[in-house]
């Protein structure tokens, strides 16, 4: 796990940009971004409970993590979402994650986080980070798929080759049911070895 001792400037690229939108591959996140992160967090509160608001551990034990796909969203430099993708296998912890059938391929991304701030929803950012986010993901090297947890039916909405592999009730004490989805990054087969 790549861990930072508590820098303070956050290391990006900037992978997207369109005017003051701006969608960055994180580096290395810094302290000085830690607050922005947790209040953008905090709107999952309101849905989900107060355990999906981001603190300094999570931050670096999902943003800073080596194998991680974390990207931000900025608009006139605030960030305002942001999209973290695990490979299934360190999410050893999780017994659904193990229960995939692709777990040990190193094959799988799973988002493990999608949060844009409240002020910029419907707003189409959310669905350009996603887009740029599936984009990255297929570029990462054996990366054949995408999966993640959502609420029953939103995976209606998604494009591509979308399969549903579970149904959860009561996903981690939220009181709702939740989709377990499987997105193809892949389906012509042209990197599969």
């Amino acid at each position: 796990m790549k861990k930072i001792k508590d820098n303070t400037t956050t290391i990006t690229n900037v992978i997207a940009s369109s005017g003051s939108f701006d969608i960055e591959l994180i580096e290395s996140l810094g302290t000085e971004d830690y607050k922005s992160l947790m209040e953008i967090s905090a709107s999952l509160a309101e849905d989900y409970g107060e355990k999906y608001i981001l603190t300094k551990n999570t931050i670096n034990k999902y943003f800073n993590r080596s194998g991680a796909l974390p990207i931000i969203a900025r608009f006139e430099n605030k960030i305002i979402g942001y999209i973290i993708g695990m490979p299934l296998e360190l999410l050893s912890q999780e017994p659904w994650a193990r229960l995939d059938e692709n777990y040990g391929k190193f094959n799988t991304l799973y988002t493990y986080a999608f949060v844009i701030k409240n002020d910029f929803k419907k707003k189409g950012y959310a669905k350009i980070l996603k887009k740029v986010y599936i984009s990255w993901a297929k570029k990462k090297a054996g990366i054949l798929y995408n999966t993640g947890h959502v609420k029953l039916g939103i995976s209606k909405k998604f494009k591509g080759q979308i399969k549903i592999i579970a149904e959860i009730n009561n996903w981690q004490g939220t009181g709702e049911i939740f989709e377990y989805y499987r997105r193809n990054l892949d389906p012509e087969k042209i990197y599969e070895n």
